[in-house]
C-alpha cells in the first residue's frame, strides 16, 4: 500500500478536487489521478518559486531602506521552508524512483 504524502502542507493548500488520494477512492480513472498529482505539484512548485521571489524582493526593500526587519525575516524564513519542503519532496520522489527501477520484473 502506498502511504499520503501530503506535498503541500508547507507550501499551501490544495483544493479537494485536486487531491489524488481522493480521485482514487472515488473510483477515479488513472489519467484522472495523473493530472491531479502533476496539478499538485506544479502548484506546490509555483508557490514555493512565489515564496523565493516574495523573500527576494523583501529582501532588496530592506537593503534600500524601505523594508522593515521583521518582514524580511519571515518572508526569508517562510521561503526556507518552502524551499527545504521542496528539497524533501524532490528528495523522496528521485528515491521512490530508484526503488522502482531496482525491482525485477
Amino acid at each position: 500500500m502506498i502511504l499520503p504524502l501530503n506535498i503541500v502542507s508547507n507550501v499551501g493548500q490544495a483544493d479537494q478536487a485536486a487531491n489524488p488520494l481522493a480521485l482514487a477512492a472515488s473510483g477515479a480513472n488513472p489519467t484522472d489521478i495523473a493530472t491531479s498529482f502533476t496539478q499538485a505539484l506544479t502548484n506546490a512548485v509555483s508557490k514555493t518559486a512565489d515564496s523565493l521571489t516574495n523573500a527576494q524582493q523583501m529582501s532588496i526593500q530592506a537593503l534600500q531602506g524601505k523594508g522593515d526587519t521583521r518582514q524580511v525575516v519571515d518572508a526569508v524564513l517562510n521561503a526556507q521552508q518552502s524551499l527545504q519542503t521542496a528539497i524533501a519532496i524532490r528528495d523522496k520522489i528521485v528515491s521512490a524512483y530508484l526503488d522502482i527501477s531496482r525491482m525485477s520484473i
